[in-house]
Order: structure tokens, then C-alpha cells, then sequence
């Protein structure tokens, strides 16, 4: 599967952005779906995962109440919504995509399938 992040950009704090993934390639309903994120120097960090019917979603601590992941296998997306933005979600934020497993967790070594990341800034 490829996966093709978008969505990011310049944000003040307490705006909103919703990022897509969109998939190509083999079935999207066969794949599990993460959002991760990286600041420079630090490791990729995990945001939020939904299962492969999109019916069940886990979120990081530092998101929950703020952002929303959901997936349309119809057309092959899977987004995160993210309202009440702050500056300390500023990041390079990357989707990621496994088949083996029908809900994946937040664990970044278990997707074998990474998007090319999409840049949000926060300012304050």
C-alpha cells in the first residue's frame, strides 16, 4: 500500500486541521491505521489508531478530547481531526498502515507502512 499524508500547515493555537491519508494499492479495509508524530531529535510518537471497520479508535493521553481519527473505506482515507491545537502539537505528523493485525495499537514498530509526513506548526 502506499500512503499519501496531507492536510498540514500554519495554525494558530486553538484552531483546527483535519489530515488525510489516502491509500492506494490493496484493499484499504484489509489495514489497520495509526497517526504518529516527530519533533527533530526526538522519537516518532504515537497519536492515535483506529481498526481496520474504523469501528474502534485509542488515542494518546495528550490528544484525547481534542482530535478524532476515523477512516471511509469507501474512499480509501483515513483522517484526524484535530481541534483545540496547541503549540506542543507542533510536529511532522505521519500515518501509517498495517495488514496484519485488525487493530494495531500504538506501538510505530508494528506498521510496515509509513506516509511521507505533513508539517503542522502551532503558534501561540
Amino acid at each position: 500500500v502506499q500512503l499519501q499524508a496531507s492536510g498540514g500547515g500554519l495554525v494558530q493555537a486553538g484552531g483546527s486541521l483535519r489530515l488525510s491519508c489516502a491509500a492506494s494499492g490493496r484493499t484499504f479495509s484489509s489495514y489497520a491505521m495509526g497517526w504518529f508524530r516527530q519533533t527533530p531529535g526526538k522519537e516518532r510518537m504515537f497519536v492515535a489508531a483506529i481498526d481496520r471497520g474504523g469501528g474502534s479508535t485509542y488515542y494518546a493521553d495528550s490528544v484525547k478530547a481534542r482530535f478524532t481519527i476515523s477512516k471511509d473505506n469507501a474512499v480509501n482515507t483515513v483522517y484526524l481531526q484535530m481541534n483545540s491545537l496547541k503549540p506542543e502539537d507542533t510536529a511532522v505528523y505521519y500515518c501509517a498502515a498495517d495488514d496484519a493485525r485488525y487493530f494495531t495499537g500504538t506501538s510505530p514498530t508494528l506498521y510496515p507502512y509509513w506516509g511521507q509526513g505533513t508539517q503542522v506548526t502551532v503558534s501561540s
